[in-house]
Order: structure tokens, then C-alpha cells, then sequence
């Protein structure tokens, strides 16, 4: 599958614009390189190759994520959950998928019992030239004096260590039965489909350059954005409610997120 011209070209200029602006470095205190789901040039094939995958996606407990701490520690979702989220009144129903993203998922059902991301903005929407994604879940948002110009670079900061957590990139390729962790499907020569595809009502999480910068922030894909499968981390799907992403406006906020179903499934 390809992207038609226009919108190839509107990703290879998004990308190019946001990696200009974002830094790669860590960025002291609740600050972290976290930006919208995007794709360098070099990145924005789709064409699998000829090469197959060398090794078995890497185990949780065997991965090496020094840049992680707590790695094991992070919440997990050992199943599937439904969240219900309210935008200007009206219900978006997601269901969050953590068979194939366990700690994906787990982090977001987690941030979302936290309340983490009741009043934040959607800081991001792009949709011209054509539909692309809508981006949420900066903490910095819960401040209404900040201008959705300035944010981006927010994380969750978890009491428990007063630390920014980060979560690490997790994919299933299809085939696998675990998620590779911490490496594109590119780096890691993979060349299935990952189980989780970015077709339209995906949800993802946001990250910058660095595999392992996600955190609390998640973008919905508006339309089917094949460039971004294998090196994004999607935890689940819009089932009722796209009517609802297709009206967000940048600016608009959460009124709430609730887990309706599944919550037992979090560990």
C-alpha cells in the first residue's frame, strides 16, 4: 500500500519541520523529547525486502533497557480493556489492546485510572493536506495559561520516583508471539507486518527520535498511515466514536477518561 502524493509529501515535510525542531538529547526535569508520530525521509517506504526476521522478538524480562529504569516494573495489561473517553461531551470508545502491546497499553489503562489525562489538550491536529493524526496527553496542558503552540515535550512523572517515566517502543510482528522491544522493525530487519497496524482510529503513542522516549503521550490516526507501521507503537483502536476524533480541534481538552472494562486485566 502507498500513500498517494500529496500525502507523502505533506509527511516528508512534516518530518523534516519536527525534527528540526526537537531535540534528541534528554531534557532535564518533566521535560522529555516526546513528539508527534512522524517518519524521516529515509523511513517513509513501505517495501518490506527481501530479509526476514533474524530472532525471535526480544521477552520483556530478557530485553536490555538500561535507559529505562524500572523497566520491569512497568504497568502491564495482561489482556484487553475498554477506555471511554469524553471530548467537548461526547464518548470516544477505545479498546486497548494489551495481548499484542502489554506495556503500551498497561501504561496508558494506568495513566488513565491516575486520571492522568483528565483536562489535557490536544496540542496537535493535522489534517492538510490530508487527515493525519491527532495528538494529546501532554501534562503541561493541565495549565491553561500554556498556549498549545509551547507544548510537546511533556511527560508523566511518576510519584513513586519523581522521575519521568518512560516507556519502551514495542511492536508484534505478526507471526511472533512476543513484541520486539526498543528497535524499529527497520533497525531490527523485520520485514512482516506488525499484529497492530496503523489503520484509521489506531491509537499510539508519541515518541521523538529515540526509541524509548514515549510516555504519556498518544496520538489517533485520522486515516490509514502505512509509512509509520513498524516503527510506532500502537495499543488499540477507536470502535465507537470517530466521528468524535474527526471534530477535535487543536485546543480541545479531555473532559475524562475512564476504564469501563478490563481494569482487572492491569498488573
Amino acid at each position: 500500500m502507498r500513500l498517494n502524493c500529496s500525502k507523502f509529501l505533506f509527511v516528508f515535510i512534516f518530518s523534516a519541520f519536527l525534527f528540526a525542531s526537537c531535540s534528541t538529547s534528554p531534557i532535564a526535569s518533566n521535560s522529555s523529547p516526546t513528539s508527534t508520530a512522524t517518519q524521516t525521509s529515509s523511513e517513509l517506504s513501505t517495501e518490506t525486502g527481501t530479509e526476514t526476521v533474524n530472532s525471535e522478538a526480544t521477552p520483556v524480562s530478557d530485553n536490555l533497557s538500561a535507559s529505562i529504569p524500572g523497566f520491569k516494573e512497568l504497568p502491564r495489561l495482561e489482556g484487553k480493556a475498554t477506555v471511554v473517553m469524553t471530548v467537548k461531551g461526547l464518548p470516544i470508545t477505545i479498546e486497548v489492546d494489551g495481548t499484542n502491546a502489554p506495556i503500551s497499553a498497561g501504561n496508558f489503562v494506568d495513566l488513565v485510572q491516575r486520571g492522568a489525562y483528565n483536562g489535557l489538550m490536544f496540542h496537535r491536529v493535522e489534517r492538510d493536506p490530508s487527515p493525519f493524526v491527532v495528538q494529546g496527553g501532554d501534562p503541561q496542558s493541565k495549565d491553561p495559561k500554556v498556549p498549545a503552540t509551547d507544548l510537546g515535550t511533556g511527560s508523566f512523572i511518576d510519584p513513586k520516583t519523581n522521575k519521568i517515566r518512560y516507556i519502551p517502543l514495542e511492536i508484534k510482528p505478526l507471526g511472533s508471539d512476543k513484541p520486539l522491544y526498543s528497535k524499529t522493525f527497520k533497525d531490527a530487519a523485520v520485514s512482516q507486518q506488525p499484529v497492530l497496524r496503523h489503520k484509521r482510529g489506531a491509537v499510539a503513542m508519541a515518541r521523538s527520535q529515540m526509541p524509548d522516549s514515549a510516555s504519556s503521550q498518544f496520538y489517533f490516526a485520522l486515516s490509514d498511515l502505512p509509512p509509520l507501521d513498524g516503527s510506532y507503537a500502537v495499543f488499540g483502536y477507536v470502535r465507537e466514536g470517530m466521528d468524535v476524533v474527526d471534530k477535535i480541534q487543536q485546543g480541545d481538552r479531555i473532559d475524562s477518561a475512564k476504564v469501563t472494562q478490563g481494569a482487572e486485566n492491569l498488573k
